[in-house]
């Protein structure tokens, strides 16, 4: 079968085409891609650049109630292995952003939880990030966009949970 550019998909009739679908996907990397690197460049207190997955692990745990999740959940939220989420968490725990505890009724969980310095520094950091989401996310899209695709980046990840 060859691409159809003309928006049909000769396969099932109507809809995107193969080269839409293959577009769309690439255009939501390559903003991805690009923007990412906007949204953490100088947003921790003293004004340096943070790293997504350094980010991503302290404002999941700052907006969850109590500031704690199971190492194991975190882990997958931020796509990264088991591995190499203990290695994260060893550097934030070095920097005194976070704390590790076992679970008092399940061995086999390991929380991890902001601590006072934690919370503090991804408060600073959040707030420069916002700023950042509003010139680079808001802007552009405009408030129903910024639902438009709230909605549908949550379709997408519960469509491909397990």
């Amino acid at each position: 079968m060859t691409a159809q550019p003309t928006g049909v998909d000769e396969q099932h009739g109507t809809g995107p085409s193969d080269d839409d679908l293959i577009t769309a996907w690439g255009l939501l990397h390559e903003a991805m891609n690009s923007i990412q690197p906007k949204l953490l460049h100088g947003i921790t207190p003293d004004g340096k650049d943070m790293a997504g997955p350094w980010f991503e692990v302290l404002i999941r745990l700052q907006r969850t109630p109590g500031h704690q999740l199971p190492m194991s959940r975190l882990a997958r939220e931020v796509s990264l292995s088991t591995g190499g989420f203990t290695k994260l968490a060893d550097r934030l725990e070095k920097e005194g952003y976070l704390e590790r505890h076992n679970c008092a009724t399940d061995r086999r969980v390991v929380y991890a939880t902001l601590t006072e310095k934690g919370i503090e520094f991804i408060g600073a950091a959040r707030i420069r990030h916002v700023e950042r989401l509003r010139e680079h996310v808001l802007a552009p899209l405009g408030e129903g966009g910024v639902r438009q695709l709230a909605t549908i980046a949550r379709t997408l990840r519960d469509s491909s949970c397990d």
